[in-house]
């Protein structure tokens, strides 16, 4: 199996070339083309369970998209996200990832699509009880609404929580005001997170519910 992602940093898209035999995993809404032969099945993100606890209360989707190649030549598989920007690819060893509602995009079968209570901080932040968890070995995908940055953490920093696209189980997260509660209920920024720790976070440059309330602001 060839993967590769093409459009960075803006308009990012996957490039998926599937052997004979091979399945790929994808976000129920990401398959933009592919060739006619491939096979393709809708299945519990995760297992009925998992599945149930991500649409629920972590705002994603019930099923993801299984593309299987049952012919004896290589086929193709197009996928894209819904909003312009980046995509990051990484490759799992053992190691995890806690990713934000909708950022999932695609991952290998051998890749583990987990959910892991976040608390109630999270929910009154806005980004739900339940973070997806990708685990395991393989290559996954994951999307952001603008460019990504990887940054290393060492002790503490704040981020914007829709800013926030993925970090490593180790760090923690604490929602809390951005200041004061005059500040933060009239300087525009409210919630924010605190996160805590030693290792890696992704951000992305663009926030789509500040563009949301922008958008309605001017309509």
């Amino acid at each position: 199996m060839k993967i590769k992602v093409e459009g960075k940093p803006v308009f990012a898209h996957i490039i998926v070339e599937l052997e004979a035999g091979e399945t790929f995993i994808a976000e129920s809404d990401a398959m933009s083309s592919m060739s006619a032969e491939l096979d393709m099945a809708a299945k519990f993100s995760g297992g009925f369970l998992n599945a149930m606890l991500k649409k629920i209360f972590g705002g994603e989707s019930l099923f993801v998209n299984h593309f299987t190649n049952n012919t004896g030549k290589p086929l193709s598989l197009h996928l894209s996200q819904p909003t312009p920007g980046d995509i990051e690819m990484k490759e799992l060893n053992g190691n995890s990832y806690c990713l934000q509602s909708g950022s999932y995009v695609a991952s290998e079968p051998s890749v583990k699509l987990g959910v892991r209570w976040a608390g109630l901080g999270s929910l009154i932040g806005g980004e739900g009880l339940f973070k997806l968890v990708v685990s395991g070995h393989g290559k996954v995908l994951f999307g952001a609404y603008g460019g990504i940055i990887e940054k290393e953490i060492k002790g503490e920093y704040i981020v914007d929580s829709g800013h926030l696209v993925a970090y490593e189980p180790s760090m923690k997260l604490k929602p809390q005001l951005a200041g004061g509660l005059f500040g933060s209920l009239f300087g525009g920024e409210g919630f924010v997170t605190r996160v805590e720790g030693n290792g890696k976070i992704y951000l992305q440059t663009r926030n789509i519910s500040s563009l949301a309330s922008w958008v309605n602001r001017h309509l």
